[in-house]
Order: C-alpha cells, then sequence, then structure tokens
C-alpha cells in the first residue's frame, strides 16, 4: 500500500449558494481560508500523508480552478456539468480508473486531520467497496446508524444532534459505479443506501477535528484557527 499510488477525487462543482457572499464570482473551493483557497487546504493535507494524484471534478466556474492549477502537473481539473449531482460527477470520471481499483474521495470545502493512511488501510482491510468518514458534528449533515463500523441506516440531513455524520473522506472501489446512473444522482443517496442494504459500506471514526466551510459562519470560524495558529489540520 503506496499513498502515491492512489488517486483522490476532490468535488469541486458546486454553487455554493449557501455561501453566496463569497461564490458570486469564484467556486467555493477557491474562497481563501487565511491566505489559501480551502481547496489548497485540503490537497495540502493529503498530500501530508503521501497521496500526491489528483482528479478535481469541476463544474461552477470551473475555468477560475483550471487557471489555479495549470502549472500542477499532479492536479487534473476535469468538468463535469455545471449542474451535475454528487454521484454523477463522480460517473464522469469512470474512464480514468481501471477496473477494481481503490480511491479516494472528499468534497472541496470540508477540512480535517484525520490520519489518512489509516482510514486507507481500513478500507484495504475490510474489502468492502465503500468507506466513508464518520465524524461528530457541528450538527446538521448526514446521520449513520453503525453496527459497530458497520453502516445500518443512512438519513441525509435529519434533525438530529448527537449523531455520527457523513463527512466524507471516502475510499472508494472502482465497483461503485455500478450503482451510479447518470447525472442527477446524489452520491449520499441511492448509491450509498443501496451499498447499506447490501452491507458495502463501511465507517471509519474520526473523533478528532472536522469542519466543512457551508456559511459564512464557517468560513469565519476556519479563519479565525489560521489567525490564532491553532488549525488542527496544518501540519506543525
Amino acid at each position: 500500500m503506496v499513498a502515491k499510488d492512489f488517486k483522490v477525487v476532490i468535488l469541486c462543482g458546486g454553487l455554493g449558494s449557501r455561501l453566496a457572499e463569497e461564490t458570486r464570482s469564484i467556486p467555493k473551493p477557491m474562497v481563501r481560508i487565511g491566505k489559501l483557497p480551502i481547496i489548497n487546504h485540503i490537497i495540502k493535507h493529503y498530500e501530508n500523508y503521501g497521496f500526491n494524484n489528483f482528479i478535481l471534478a469541476t463544474g461552477y466556474k470551473s475555468q477560475i480552478l483550471k487557471n489555479h492549477f495549470e502549472k500542477k502537473k499532479n492536479i487534473q481539473c476535469i468538468f463535469t456539468g455545471n449542474n451535475t449531482l454528487t454521484g454523477g460527477r463522480l460517473l464522469r470520471l469512470k474512464k480514468y480508473f481501471k477496473k477494481n481499483e481503490n480511491f479516494m474521495l472528499t468534497y472541496g470545502d470540508g477540512l480535517s486531520n484525520q490520519n489518512l493512511k489509516r482510514l486507507l488501510k481500513f478500507h484495504l482491510q475490510h474489502k468492502k467497496i465503500a468507506t466513508l468518514t464518520a465524524v461528530k458534528p457541528p450538527a446538521r449533515f448526514g446521520a449513520l446508524t453503525l453496527n459497530l463500523n458497520k453502516v445500518s441506516k443512512f438519513e441525509e440531513k435529519p434533525q438530529l444532534t448527537n449523531s455520527w455524520i457523513n463527512g466524507g473522506f471516502f475510499v472508494l472501489n472502482q465497483k461503485i459505479f455500478d450503482f451510479i446512473s447518470g447525472d442527477k444522482i446524489m452520491l449520499e443517496r441511492e448509491p450509498i443506501l443501496s451499498l447499506v442494504k447490501i452491507k458495502q459500506l463501511m465507517a471509519f471514526k474520526h473523533n478528532g477535528f472536522w469542519q466543512c466551510m457551508d456559511t459564512l459562519r464557517d468560513k469565519q470560524l476556519l479563519e479565525k484557527m489560521i489567525l490564532n495558529k491553532k488549525a488542527p489540520w496544518v501540519k506543525k
């Protein structure tokens, strides 16, 4: 298991409408946390664990991301449609993966300090189609019911505050593409629910730092951490 051999897909195509103050002119992953866009923070976290082969699934204002990374040979920006949903964006990348290849996937707006090598090792040990990272929220996301480390139930954005939730930072097998039928499929709905039914979804529990940048308040929180030099995702 060598990290550099694994591709990392980052979903970067959404409108970021709940962060409209920042995303009228740029895609959400380009919103800055301190001196760098959040996408750079995410990529740096993977690089710290030896992952250096990135595919950005772009959409809204895709050219800005492409221009930003034009000199980075290890980062491909692939346009996956302006209105494509998360599963559909992934499906459009199918040709980049060999049969039964394992790869990483995460969202372009979430930061964590988790050990990505441990996540990958966990996935490979369990030999399932998918592993997601389960985190305890700052509330308001897709809740998981866990039986040991197996996902027995998945609810997207319920009104619960004490559940484990989907924090992104997936490891997937190429077989995931068998569960996605087109552009209008959300990865977090039909594909994930299908995997739960056939016991092919595992959860890697992360009790450390995790925070998405969904709103202006989230952005300000992350920026405060950078300013105070207390950003858990930044390697000291």
